[in-house]
């Protein structure tokens, strides 16, 4: 008998030995139903699959658009200088993360301005995970708008085939790909959710007739394609609204109208040459203060300007009070109230092109033409 036994009492070693023989009880059982459950198990097999009808016709399509439009979906990658630790070398390091997508086979990329602004440079990776570095071609910040460019045989780009915006309908199908959170591409489907919506830049002007839509766009879908059901592209994934920061059901879109407008300029002059006036707008105090007409009302006229040629003329002060100029109501029939209508109308235009201002001063109001310069902004 083990020394420790002996040093109890007699009734402690009675109530030992009742303890240890319960246990031995308890365990026997559970050992026995262990033994059981293996053997029983010995015998399982995988369940066998069910089968299942032919994929619905919008999940063939849904399949359909994601295998033909991600080849042309790229990564981007922005990059910033740093300066390493007690050493003056300075290296690129990733600084973002966005997407973009092939516009042609000459190596263009399409992707929003907020995605590499700031940046020292830019890396992009096709669907095949290659790597390359990108060239900037120009930016429009006013759209959100930038042209990358990266050195890669035509053979291996395919540029998305473009849509329209002009006929888009609520309730219509759409598809968004991306690369959200940096992950590799993905897809999300929603409709357009409303059109014409107004949201800002990130240099305040104001990007009109965006597209709004339920598709999920996280960080890291901006510059990605927004596509139609065809597979076309429809507008460029911009924004989300959203308090998280986080995709919450609306996103919005710049259309592929206003995007074809602006990115061949870009491709060919390296950046946004604005039709150019030559005048200076009044804040929209003025009016109010001068209990003027609602339109636009010009400040300053630039000498030799095509404002000048055409006999514009500001509001200015003369020893009896304000002189009286120029408030522009209307430019090719359609009404302004602000400097930015003025300059989202003017935007559609080319330097050379012959415009029509409609034009009210001290009371009256005429049609004046005017032939558009280029700017040297």
């Amino acid at each position: 008998m083990p020394l420790l036994l002996l040093l109890l009492s007699p009734a402690r070693r009675c109530g030992l030995y009742a303890l240890l023989s319960l246990l031995l009880c308890l365990a026997l059982p559970l050992a026995a139903s262990a033994r059981n459950n293996s053997n029983s198990s010995s015998d399982a097999a995988p369940r066998p699959v069910a089968p299942r009808g032919a994929l619905g016709a919008d999940e063939l399509n849904n399949i359909a658009v994601f295998k033909s439009a991600s080849p042309s979906v790229v990564h981007i990658t922005s990059l910033a200088l740093e300066r390493q630790l007690f050493s003056r070398n300075v290296q690129q390091v990733p600084a973002g993360t966005g997407s973009g997508f092939l516009w042609d086979r000459e190596g263009h990329i399409v992707t929003n301005f907020h995605v590499i602004q700031n940046a020292s440079g830019a890396r992009v990776t096709l669907a095949d995970q290659s790597s390359h570095r990108a060239q900037l071609v120009g930016v429009f910040p006013d759209r959100d708008l930038a042209v990358l460019k990266i050195d890669v045989p035509a053979a291996r780009l395919q540029p998305l085939p473009l849509g329209s915006s002009a006929d888009l309908q609520v309730g219509q199908k759409v598809y968004a790909i991306g690369n959200p959170f940096g992950l590799d591409q993905t897809l999300t489907t929603g409709i357009v959710s409303a059109l014409n919506r107004e949201i800002e830049s990130q240099n305040r002007r104001t990007i009109r007739g965006a597209i709004q839509t339920d598709a999920a766009i996280n960080p890291g879908n901006s510059g990605g394609p927004l596509l139609d059901s065809a597979g076309r592209l429809i507008g460029v994934n911009t924004a989300i609204y959203s308090p998280s920061g986080a995709s919450a059901g609306i996103g919005f879109s710049i259309p592929v109208d206003e995007v074809n407008r602006i990115v061949p300029r870009l491709i060919r002059d390296g950046r946004f040459v604005r039709p150019a006036v030559g005048v200076v707008y009044a804040p929209a105090e003025l009016n109010a203060a001068l209990k003027l007409p609602k339109g636009v009302a010009i400040l300053r006229v630039q000498p030799g300007s095509p404002a000048e040629q055409a006999g514009l003329r500001p509001f200015t002060r003369g020893e009896r009070g304000i002189v009286a100029g120029d408030v522009i109501t209307a430019i090719d029939g359609e009404a302004v109230a602000s400097a930015d209508d003025v300059l989202t109308l003017l935007e559609r235009l080319q330097p050379g092109d012959t415009v029509r201002f409609t034009l009210w001063r001290g009371g009256s109001t005429r049609t004046q033409a005017l032939k558009l310069a280029a700017s040297e902004d």
